[in-house]
């Protein structure tokens, strides 16, 4: 059964779910999400032989949601993650990410390599950091328009999310699922019309996709009763972290890796990222196998297939652990 407990970690408390006896597995989730997205993961990860602990991230659900936005750094992230490890008694981890826990994964697994005995991501692939910001980049490219420039204007994105938490989630699911028309277009819907919203020409569906229940929406939408600001705050650090990890520019992820993701998500429609994806094993010095493309997936990859990210994810781990 999954157990759930607060814990310090950096200098916060974190809300973290927790099932299964061995090597630990941290599992991160991304927007807008909470540790409830990993929900079909821990039983069969803990039924082969590992701790699975997911947290709440800060901002999210029932952990500390830091007033200052430059709390919410990609340092303060990998800050929580390695904290995590510390406070529940290991010096190392696996850690595997989708969306936006995905960049703390990677990052985690590039500055504290010592601590990361396997590192994999969904959805969003490693960080190579580009040449310039980039919400700099997207305002020029996308004319202001691009969702990361949306979320970064104080208050308005929060404010559209909050006026209907369960309509607003309900469509960003659905929206970015692969059961969506179009899914995976991203001339629709990773741009924002700065007057109407982001959500206005998303899709709200009558009958949920099969694999999200009307109970899970009821769990997400009670993640977000103190809103989304903390949750925001993530992609108004993004031209900070650029600044942050200068330090690092070239640097390659050397941890063991894995790479899954939908071919109906928006993310490899981001500018460059399908080339990215194409390169990794050429760029990856430690990627245990081709980047792994789920047919008909969208961008909820644990939660659209869950028995194919099972399945890699328990022989990625069990590989590992010898």
């Amino acid at each position: 059964m999954v157990e759930h407990r607060m814990i310090d970690v950096n200098g916060i408390r974190l809300h973290i779910a927790e099932e299964g006896e061995g090597p630990l597995v941290v599992l991160l989730h991304g927007f807008p999400e909470s540790w409830h997205s990993w929900r079909h993961q821990f039983a069969p990860l803990a039924a082969a032989g590992f701790r699975v602990v997911a947290p709440d991230q800060r901002g999210y659900g029932r952990s500390d949601h830091p007033q200052d936005v430059d709390a919410y750094s990609i340092l303060h992230l990998v800050g929580d993650v390695v904290g995590l490890i510390h406070a529940l008694g290991e010096k190392e981890a696996f850690v595997v990410g989708h969306d936006w826990g995905a960049p703390v994964a990677w990052h985690t697994a590039l500055l504290r390599p010592d601590m990361v005995r396997g590192v994999a991501g969904l959805s969003v692939p490693p960080p190579f950091r580009g040449e310039r910001p980039p919400l700099v980049a997207m305002q020029e490219r996308f004319g202001g328009r691009f969702y990361w420039n949306y979320f970064n204007r104080p208050g308005v994105a929060d404010a559209e999310f909050a006026k209907d938490t369960r309509t607003a989630l309900r469509k960003l699911f659905y929206s970015a699922s692969g059961d969506a028309p179009g899914a995976g277009r991203a001339d629709q819907a990773l741009v924002a019309d700065p007057t109407r919203g982001w959500l206005a020409d998303m899709i709200d569906p009558e009958v949920l996709p099969n694999w999200l229940t009307e109970q899970d929406l009821d769990e997400l939408t009670e993640n977000y009763a103190k809103g989304f600001t903390g949750a925001l705050n993530w992609y108004r650090n993004l031209d900070r972290n650029w600044e942050l990890t200068a330090a690092w520019q070239g640097a390659v992820v050397s941890p063991p890796a894995l790479y899954m993701y939908g071919d109906r998500d928006l993310v490899p429609a981001f500018p460059g990222t399908l080339e990215l994806i194409a390169k990794l094993p050429e760029l990856m010095p430690n990627l245990r196998r081709e980047p792994i493309a789920l047919p008909g997936c969208g961008h909820w990859t644990q939660q659209e297939r869950p028995e194919e990210v099972n399945a890699a994810l328990i022989e990625f781990l069990t590989e590992l652990r010898g």
